[in-house]
Parts: structure tokens; C-alpha cells; sequence
């Protein structure tokens, strides 16, 4: 597996394009390989896979490879991420890392059914691991931003005080708590400033209890750091006036094309919304990019993808099959 990002440098090499699996168990829990002995970078961890073949597609090169490594038969795989990186060569002399030798491209399906019981058929040894809390190492480096990802959760909410009123915003809010959220952004523009505060700080104290992540939209009542909040969420306006992704924090931005998707790329952000995927009772007239562009424009995509706009929690089957990594919801999260 390689071990770093690739700018320019992929475009001047031959790129060998591979398929890897994140097989992962109704407990959330994924597998985890060791590289054996004799190949290189042997006794580093790694997402399992290979290289796709001549004129073969990247789902079919996941289930060959899968079923000669672990033996399984994937039965079930959603598309997700596509990563570029580079395999460093190792100077057999120093064991040093000398310049990028060669070019991969990744394409990861998440595996969730498969036949048979996983097992190394290449002497490689396997364990299951909370992507949370990591226990083997180490980890080729490549690895960390597919880790990252996947502590991402499926569903994010978007806070809808204005229509619900206080009283009842509040009640939903502990009640999807309840029921596992962990991840919020509050995007609340209509309120004053000291309001916002109060509210802001009344949210902090109920997620805190649950460890669920609150983000600020770019566009508030504030400036943005002024709050401690655990991330930000920006417009696509202001998307286009970031320079260097903020360290430190969760950061997203609202997409609504292929310039805004590869802008957020660029600048390696933790996550992107893609809407409007569908009609929305605040814009019912407004153009919607439907299914087929959506995961036109998501294609061979590196980050992680929430599909936005009229979506229900029943749509997430279909947003992961067009290779959506979950679904945002403003109004439907709150019913």
C-alpha cells in the first residue's frame, strides 16, 4: 500500500490502479491485514485488496482479490473513496525512504455481507478493530485518511430552530441523542449574536455527555474560532476563500458542482454536502441533480460525500450505492 498524497506526481507516472476492501461486521468493527514476510513494507497494517486487472472493473478485481486472499465471497459492496498516493522505494542499504517509485490509485468499497469466514490464505494475519480505537500497528501511513473517514458517521444533522421553536428543537434534539447522533451543525443565521451564544452553549451541554461533534456553518453570528466548537462547516462561498484547511478541527463545505467538489479536494477537508440531490419544501421549484448526477459527480471522488436535499433516512442505502458516504438532513433528521 503507499504512503503519501500525490500532486502532480501522479499525473507523470504510470498508475496502477487496485482495489481495496473495508470489510466491516454489523459491529462497525473492520478488517485488518498484516503484510507478511518476504513483500514489502511487510508487518504494516493495511485495508486488504489488489491490483485490477485488464479489462477488469474495480468491483469485479474487489471480489477476486478478496476471495484469494481471505477466501470470502463479497455478496454486498457499496462504491466510497478514491485515493491517489505514492509508494516511497525503501533503500534496502539504510532501510531509508527514497523518492516516490510508484503511482496507485484506490479504489475502496465498503464490504458489509460476505460468504465464508475470512481467513490469510497468504500467511498474512488478520485482525478485527474498532476504527476508533486502533490496537495493531503500524498502520501504512496511506491508511490514515481511510481510518479518518470511517469514524465518520452516517447521518449529520443540521439544526432547524427557526421552524421548530425552541422548546421543541430541544426536545428532538435529546431525543436524537438518544438515539445515536454524533454528529450536528448549527446553522441557525437568524439570531442575534448573544442569542446564538446561548443557544450554542445549551447544545455543547447536551452533546458533550454523548461525545457527539458539533460544527458552526461559516456564515453566523460570530467569527469563526471564536466558539469552541468541534469543527466548521463552510458555504460554498466561503469554500472559495480558504486557502489552507484550518488544523485542529472538523472541517466541511457545501458543494453544488465539480468546481466546488474539487476545490474542497484540493485543500483535503474532512467531508463535503453535495446538494440539492432532490426537491426540498423550502426550494420545491429549485433544479434538483438527482441520483445519476450525484454519483456521476462523486465518481472516483477522494472524500467523504453526505448526500443533501429531501433526503429520509430510508434513502441511505440508495445515497451509499451511488457512492454517497452517508446522508445530511435538515428537516427529516428532527421528525
Amino acid at each position: 500500500m503507499p504512503t503519501t498524497d500525490l500532486d502532480g506526481a501522479v499525473a507523470r507516472q504510470t498508475v496502477t490502479h487496485a482495489a481495496v476492501g473495508v470489510i466491516q461486521g454489523p459491529d462497525g468493527r473492520v478488517l485488518l491485514t498484516e503484510r507478511p514476510i518476504g513483500k514489502p513494507w511487510s508487518g504494516y497494517w493495511e485495508f486488504p485488496g489488489g491490483k485490477i486487472e485488464l479489462n477488469e472493473s474495480p468491483e469485479q478485481a474487489l471480489k477476486r482479490e478478496l476471495q484469494e486472499e481471505l477466501g470470502i465471497t463479497v455478496t454486498g459492496a457499496y462504491p466510497w473513496l478514491t485515493r491517489r498516493f505514492s509508494y516511497p522505494a525503501t533503500d534496502q542499504a539504510n532501510g531509508q525512504l527514497a523518492a516516490p517509485a510508484k503511482a496507485v490509485c484506490l479504489h475502496f468499497f465498503v464490504v458489509h455481507a460476505w460468504l465464508g469466514e475470512p481467513s490469510g490464505l497468504e500467511k498474512q494475519a488478520l485482525s478485527w478493530q474498532s476504527p476508533a480505537a486502533l490496537s495493531v500497528s503500524p498502520m501504512l501511513p496511506a491508511n490514515a485518511p481511510i481510518v479518518h473517514a470511517l469514524n465518520l458517521p452516517r447521518l449529520y444533522a443540521i439544526s432547524n430552530l427557526a421552524e421548530l421553536g425552541e422548546e421543541d428543537f430541544f426536545k428532538r434534539l435529546q431525543r436524537a441523542l438518544d438515539n445515536g447522533l454524533t454528529l450536528l451543525q448549527l446553522r441557525e443565521k437568524q439570531l442575534p449574536e448573544k442569542d446564538f451564544r446561548d443557544f450554542f452553549e445549551r447544545v455543547m451541554r447536551m452533546a458533550a455527555p454523548y461525545s457527539a461533534k458539533v460544527l458552526l456553518n461559516s456564515h453566523g453570528p460570530y467569527a469563526v474560532g471564536t466558539l469552541p466548537a468541534d469543527g466548521v462547516h463552510y458555504t460554498a462561498h466561503d469554500l472559495w476563500q480558504l486557502s489552507t484547511k484550518p488544523s485542529g478541527m472538523l472541517c466541511g463545505a457545501s458543494c453544488h458542482n465539480a468546481q466546488e467538489l474539487a476545490k474542497a479536494a484540493q485543500l483535503g477537508l474532512d467531508y463535503v454536502l453535495l446538494s440539492p440531490l432532490l426537491s426540498t419544501a423550502s426550494h420545491p421549484n429549485a433544479p434538483s441533480l438527482g441520483w445519476t448526477e450525484f454519483g456521476r459527480l462523486i465518481a472516483d471522488y477522494p472524500l467523504p460525500v453526505y448526500a443533501l436535499g429531501g433526503m429520509q433516512t430510508s434513502d441511505l442505502s440508495q445515497a451509499r450505492a451511488h457512492g454517497a458516504h452517508g446522508l445530511a438532513m435538515l428537516r427529516a433528521m428532527w421528525i
